[in-house]
């Protein structure tokens, strides 16, 4: 029915035309006058968050990734001014991943190959469990990808024996100093004179990205430092300046600014890729769908409450998913005494079961970039949401059988996220005013980079998945691009905060995508 679904979307996608206001950045000495640090001490500058800080792209990390990081971007602009050295736990590689005792457990990283992100050649070459890494410590840069604000201050973050139990993190055990040290006291360690604090994104994001399947919750503001956000932050921030440091922070966007979220339409379904792009079979099959299942359904539907759940696709227009929607009146029992004299008890009950909570998905919808794969494909077992893998013709997710929690965020859970972000964001920016640190609207700047895109230095960068410029192939992490201009909104905050005059870096030479060979 649906061929190569996968990457159809990317035939749509264009560039987003330049909008009227152009941010030029000039190099460091394009005006000549004398670089200063202002009131600000770069001589230790430490970093502290998750896989932004580290520098994650393209669902790894590796070197070349490592290396523009925003925050590596910003030691270089640092050094200019007095700033020390930026040591950062490199990994062993550019195909990204890694491997713990020898066997694989991530990886390797991804490339745009034509048609859609695809994984590079190639075995990772990084072992968490390598001594090698931990003696030429410690590392300025503490961004630890998939870390929550409270795991930074884990003592258990960094042990060996919590990697199986999902206590700790393999991308700090590898260069963690012993099983005890927290990353925050990692960080306090080094006695920094600056430092930059981006935390609480996968506080939302674990959420977001699995579908709010309840999988991995959002991290509640409430609560004692290391279970609530809000207390945790504050210990964070307390902590860092405790020695008389001086840094920035920055606050979280929405999800919704970031294309893993907005690349995949609600309403796909047309005519012709029904019909694996013959659209007379693709009406054929509309109109055989309408007889044999949205025609039934909808009638039956409309009969026991469901009204405007489901309509009869059309043969002309593009038809949306179907998916389920947890936050709807379960009518399963009514559609199964509904169909019960035409399919019998059990194929009723089956049919009840599967499409209780069901509807056609609507543009208040996000459908998860990874939901590309799913959409036409068998539900199997595992992840049909019944136990059981659906017969023929409730066998193709999104077309005949509803999409799951995990592969679509619904309106009440979008509110879920907004109304958690916006209550972290009101606790970072108290912080920051309390403790006079720089301040970093990154909700501001990627709602601006979604809704139109930044000018800067002759380019435009957008949320457009793979040509926008601003994120790489995962759909969540920046490209190098990306973190360059990330990298020039921190500094300009740190120069309004401390008087320094940091001229930031040119987004011309930072390119949008790796590719597959580096």
């Amino acid at each position: 029915m649906i061929k190569n679904f996968k990457w159809l979307v990317l035939v749509a996608l264009t560039f987003v035309a330049c909008n009227n206001e152009d941010e030029t950045i000039v190099t460091n000495s394009s005006d000549g006058l004398p670089l200063t640090s202002g009131t600000a001490d770069f001589s230790k500058f430490v970093a502290l968050g998750n896989s932004l800080t580290a520098g994650y792209s393209d669902n790894a990390l590796f070197i070349e990734g490592q290396k523009v990081s925003y925050t590596n971007i910003m030691a270089e602009q640092f050094a200019l001014v007095g700033g020390g050295a930026f040591k950062i736990p490199f990994m062993a590689d550019n195909i990204g991943g890694f491997k713990i005792n020898g066997t694989q457990f991530a990886g390797p990283r991804f490339y745009f190959n034509g048609s859609g992100p695809a994984p590079v050649a190639g075995t990772p070459s990084t072992e968490i469990l390598n001594p090698a890494v931990v003696a030429t410590g410690p590392y300025n840069n503490c961004g630890v990808p998939g870390a929550k604000s409270f795991h930074l201050l884990s003592p258990s973050y960094g042990s060996v024996a919590g990697i199986a139990t999902g206590t700790a993190n393999p991308y700090y055990v590898r260069f963690a100093p012993n099983a005890t040290t927290s990353v925050l006291a990692y960080a306090m360690g080094q006695a920094p004179t600056f430092f930059s604090l981006w935390i609480g994104n996968n506080d939302v994001l674990g959420y977001a990205t699995t579908g709010g399947d309840g999988t991995n919750p959002i991290t509640p503001s409430a609560g004692a430092a290391g279970v609530g956000f809000d207390a945790t932050y504050n210990t964070l921030v307390n902590s860092m300046t405790s020695v008389s440091a001086k840094g920035v922070v920055a606050n979280i966007p929405y999800v919704n600014t970031v294309p893993f979220f907005t690349t995949v339409p609600y309403n796909p379904l047309t005519a012709s890729v029904l019909g694996g792009g013959n659209v007379a079979v693709g009406v054929g099959t509309i109109n055989a769908l309408n007889t044999q299942l949205y025609g039934p359904l909808k009638a039956a539907l409309n009969a026991v409450g469901g009204t405007g759940r489901i309509d009869l696709l059309s043969t002309t227009a593009a038809n949306p998913l179907l998916i389920k929607d947890e936050s709807l009146t379960n009518l399963s029992a009514q559609l199964t005494a509904a169909f019960t004299p035409s399919l019998g008890a059990a194929t009723a009950a089956f049919y009840g079961a599967v499409f209780g909570q069901a509807r056609q998905a609507k543009a208040t919808d996000l459908v998860l970039l990874t939901t590309q794969a799913a959409i036409a494909a068998a539900p199997t077992a595992s992840d049909s949401g019944l136990g059981v893998a659906p017969p023929s013709p409730l066998n193709k997710f999104g077309v005949t059988y509803p999409l799951q929690d995990k592969h679509v965020l619904v309106p009440t859970e979008i509110t879920e996220l907004k109304t958690a972000t916006d209550s972290y964001n009101v606790t970072i920016k108290a912080a920051a005013d309390a403790k006079g640190l720089a301040f970093v609207d990154a909700n501001a700047l990627m709602t601006r980079i979604a809704t139109g895109g930044i000018s800067a230095n002759g380019y435009n960068v957008t949320n457009t998945f793979i040509t926008g410029g601003g994120f790489s192939t995962d759909g969540v992490h920046p490209s190098p691009r990306g973190y360059a201009l990330i990298a020039n909104k921190f500094i300009e905050a740190i120069n309004a905060k401390y008087g320094s005059n940091l001229k930031g870096v040119s987004l011309y030479d930072y390119r949008i995508l790796f590719p597959g060979m580096l």
